[in-house]
């Protein structure tokens, strides 16, 4: 597997205790996906009495390391623990809370949680007898005063017919605290965002094309935070055949004609959808599958592509489409706003690359400009904070914040 060029930062470790409510931790796995978190889950050797590792590997996608001592050449506890931006023990036993609270290291989990400075989430489940005794009331204080969140457990049923507090807290509570502790905003969930990014090729001969500078740095950040915030993406890519996304359905292409047709195939059932690829606008009219000779190669003759953009707004219901346009020189905006109005645009983002600015870099500036003609400047800043600033506009237009 080819990792990511971003660090999404939506990796979260799920620990799970050995109580009988271990089973309901497959909910809340599906959930904390559900809210755009890629999720490893760390059994204890005693959970997986109630639910066991193939379970858990189908259900995440990820290889479970339940085992201190295999692959130790990679230290894999220490590299989990630096990759994940939080934790949640779900559920936490009575001798699992005590063992966190001194400190203790005797097994994967919990040297992952002496080795992380991630936020802990800690999700108790036990007889209610064991949730009253001073010890446990004790550890759990231990863990507050430290920091950690500990979810009250719920009142109900628990096993053996008997009724009262101690109960696994719904997936949803869970899921919510969760957010609320990683600053996690999950606004897009279930929404459908389609992404175009990279720069398309168009061949003139077996090794020669015409091209352009773009990276697909923006369209891979805007899918990103895009999946991050829930919804479900698809990233249109032309010319990174190396970059994967976990949790984000790539789609691989090369020319702009195949960059057409993969966004034509997706683009009614999506909501949002922002074209950050920079595409060609005319290929060569009789490309060769041969290599063409130094001394024949002397002119091209072009035909224009499709203006896919424009193409796909004509079909625009109720899509929230925002555009990009890369100029130069003084009348950068001004360009940028006919397009906005010629492609029937709900925004655009208007960056000047003169120079090469902007290409191929982790930062950005630029005017953001709406169909209303607001105006709002975007100063340096990184492609991922712009990628959250253009998709919060998109929410708060289409009114998904108050669904």
């Amino acid at each position: 597997m080819v990792p990511p060029l971003f660090n999404t930062s939506r990796e979260i470790i799920l620990g799970v205790g050995g109580g009988i409510a271990a089973y309901k931790s497959c909910d809340l796995l599906r959930r904390l996906q559900d809210a755009g978190f890629l999720v490893s889950v760390i059994p204890t050797r005693s959970s997986l009495n109630f639910v066991g590792k193939a379970t858990w590997e189908a259900l995440s996608g990820r290889r479970v390391q339940d085992d201190l001592w295999n692959n130790v050449h990679e230290v894999p506890h220490v590299a989990m623990a630096k990759s994940a931006r939080g934790i949640v023990i779900a559920p936490a036993t009575a001798d699992l809370i005590a063992r966190i609270a001194s400190g203790r290291a005797d097994d994967f989990l919990t040297n992952v949680l002496l080795a992380s400075s991630a936020p802990l989430i800690v999700v108790p489940a036990m007889h209610t007898e064991m949730w009253l005794n001073p010890a446990t009331v004790a550890n759990v204080q231990t863990l507050r005063d430290r920091g950690v969140t500990v979810i009250d457990p719920a009142t109900g049923k628990l096993t053996s017919g008997d009724v009262g507090v101690g109960r696994y807290p719904e997936s949803s509570e869970i899921v919510k605290t969760v957010e609320s502790v990683l600053g996690h905003a999950s606004d897009l969930r279930n929404r459908k965002v389609l992404i175009s990014a990279g720069g398309t090729r168009e061949p003139i001969d077996a090794v020669r094309y015409i091209g352009n500078a773009s990276s697909g740095k923006q369209g891979i950040a805007l899918a990103i935070e895009a999946a991050q915030r829930g919804a479900d993406v698809t990233l249109v890519l032309a010319n990174a055949p190396e970059t994967h996304l976990e949790g984000i359905d790539v789609v691989h292409v090369s020319t702009a004609h195949q960059m057409y047709d993969a966004l034509q195939s997706h683009f009614e059932g999506s909501e949002i959808v922002v074209m950050a690829a920079a595409v060609s606008d005319a290929r060569p009219a009789h490309p060769s599958d041969q290599k063409i000779s130094k001394a024949d190669y002397t002119t091209i003759e072009l035909i224009a592509n499709p203006d896919i953009i424009a193409d796909l707004c004509k079909k625009k219901e109720k899509q929230f489409v925002i555009g990009f346009a890369a100029q130069t020189g003084e009348q950068a905006v001004a360009q940028g706003e006919s397009k906005l109005k010629a492609k029937n645009l709900d925004l655009i983002y208007v960056n000047d690359v003169s120079g090469g600015a902007i290409f191929g870099s982790n930062q950005t500036s630029g005017t953001i400009i709406d169909a209303s003609g607001n105006v709002t400047q975007f100063s340096q800043g990184s492609k991922s904070t712009l990628a959250s600033q253009l998709l919060s506009i998109a929410i708060d237009k289409l009114g998904y914040a108050n669904d």
